[in-house]
């Protein structure tokens, strides 16, 4: 796989995202749906946006993993909020997730009027090899 970031600008860089990537000779496409703050036993959390923020990119993790894809393969990454505010005031845990894992995904963030139960985030990631 041969991936190609296009930035016409300079300013997305402190954001954690590109404007677009571009992917050729994939060997396979992983569409993962919508990852959320559920446990293992199906149970939809009820803390705070950061403690969900946390459990969902463990969950997004585990999906990838268990597909036998990489984390810094992602190159799109929806995110639905039903709070846009806290959101933003926790997105450092996005993005040090996406610094560690040196993750470049073009990427939406979304206000969603509600979410399944009690959930505040949900992350959608597309994923190639």
């Amino acid at each position: 796989m041969e991936k190609q970031i296009i930035n016409p600008w300079k300013w997305q860089d402190a954001r954690n995202y590109v404007q677009a990537a571009a992917v050729t000779n994939v060997q396979g496409t992983l569409y993962v749906s919508g990852q959320t703050a559920i446990d293992d036993n199906g149970i939809s959390s009820t803390e705070d946006m950061r403690s969900q923020l946390f459990q969902t990119l463990k969950n997004l993790e585990k999906v990838i993993s268990d597909a036998n894809y990489e984390l810094k393969n992602i190159v799109r990454l929806n995110i639905y909020t039903t709070d846009s505010a806290s959101l933003f005031e926790n997105f450092d845990v996005l993005q040090n997730w996406i610094q560690k894992n040196e993750i470049k995904q073009s990427s939406t963030v979304l206000e969603v009027k509600s979410l399944f139960e009690t959930l505040k985030v949900e992350l959608e990631a597309t994923v190639v090899k």
